[in-house]
């Protein structure tokens, strides 16, 4: 099992190799611009005023519209780094809004979006891929993709509450 430092070790040398970083700027760079893009075309919409970076987990930020967060409800659009993949989920203001509605999902048994198994430990109560390997040469294809995805996937959900 290696340790901690050897996990330094070879973090130092891919750093200094500059790929990591020069990728992880982009990346960065390219989030910070999608949460602009959807503030600046969405002006109604709820858009959190900063983006969590995460530990080269998960980078996020949150866009949702006023009849999701009368219910206490938001949506994220999610960059998973392992698996390169950007995400939309449905989440809980708090843990205690997730599971009400993790259980209005998952008793109502709709099958439109993967309901996660439980919510111990996550994130999110609703989860769905918007775009699995991204190619990053077309940046405003991808963003098209990803404003596609999620507007769906928020119509989708709303449809559904209204119910």
């Amino acid at each position: 099992m290696e340790s901690f430092h050897e996990h330094v070790a070879e973090y130092r040398k891919q750093i200094e190799k500059g790929f990591i970083s020069k990728a992880y700027k982009g990346l960065m760079e390219y989030v910070l611009n999608l949460r602009t893009y959807f503030k600046n075309k969405y002006p109604d919409y709820f858009v959190s005023g900063s983006v969590y970076f995460g530990y080269m987990d998960m980078t996020y930020f949150s866009f949702y519209p006023q009849s999701l967060g009368q219910r206490k409800l938001k949506v994220a659009i999610v960059l998973i780094h392992e698996s390169m993949r950007f995400e939309v989920w449905l989440a809980g203001y708090n843990k205690q809004v997730q599971s009400k509605y993790w259980k209005i999902f998952k008793e109502s048994n709709w099958d439109k979006y993967h309901i996660v198994p439980t919510t111990k430990g996550a994130d999110s109560i609703l989860e769905y891929l918007l775009v699995d390997d991204p190619d990053f040469r077309d940046l405003d294809k991808l963003t098209k993709q990803i404003e596609s995805g999620t507007m769906k996937f928020i119509a989708d959900v709303e449809g559904f509450l209204s119910k």
